[in-house]
């Protein structure tokens, strides 16, 4: 039994140590990014981007509540153009909009976290011609309270996850 005490108070001690170091050594500031080279002009891929209902039909995140409610205001593919989501637990409910507009280029926009929390991020879709395709990336940009930074490698590594997979389907329906 002393045993089994001294290995939990040792596990106990390293995750403390860990989450100690972590809340004092790692930045607040988080950076995603993911690219992806798809067998289309920019041209098309822009289509797939240039609105948040365009950007919608790739989202990874739509998937987690088929009940989620969207409302679009705005227009299409123009600074200003947005949606509030309100869903369940797992998705929560926020805004985003379209900040800046590059045509065939870049998208940058912003999002607000309402639900589970309040939180802030920026984002960027940005497209380059790479040989008869394009390339595009995706990134996200956004900090963290200090009590969940040991949480990050784990955010990150979801973050990534989740690009990975909205670029995954983005490349396929441009491609069609």
């Amino acid at each position: 039994m002393k045993k089994f005490l001294k290995i939990i108070g040792v596990i106990l001690a390293i995750f403390i140590a860990y989450c100690a170091i972590m809340m004092l050594m790692v930045d607040r500031k988080c950076h995603n990014e993911q690219s992806i080279t798809i067998n289309a002009p920019k041209e098309k891929v822009w289509q797939n981007v240039n609105s948040m209902k365009a950007f919608n039909t790739w989202n990874p995140w739509m998937k987690y509540d088929p009940k989620l409610v969207v409302t679009y205001r705005g227009t299409a593919g123009e600074v200003g153009d947005g949606y509030h989501w309100k869903g369940n637990d797992e998705v929560g409910e926020g805004e985003q909009e379209i900040t800046a507009v590059v045509l065939n280029e870049k998208v940058a926009s912003k999002m607000h976290f309402i639900k589970p929390m309040n939180d802030t991020a920026t984002s960027d879709l940005l497209l380059a011609t790479e040989g008869s395709g394009t390339r595009v990336t995706w990134t996200i940009d956004y900090e963290i309270e200090t009590l969940y930074k040991p949480m990050k490698p784990m955010m990150t590594w979801q973050m990534n996850k989740s690009f990975s997979e909205g670029l995954e389907k983005l490349k396929v329906l441009s491609e069609k």
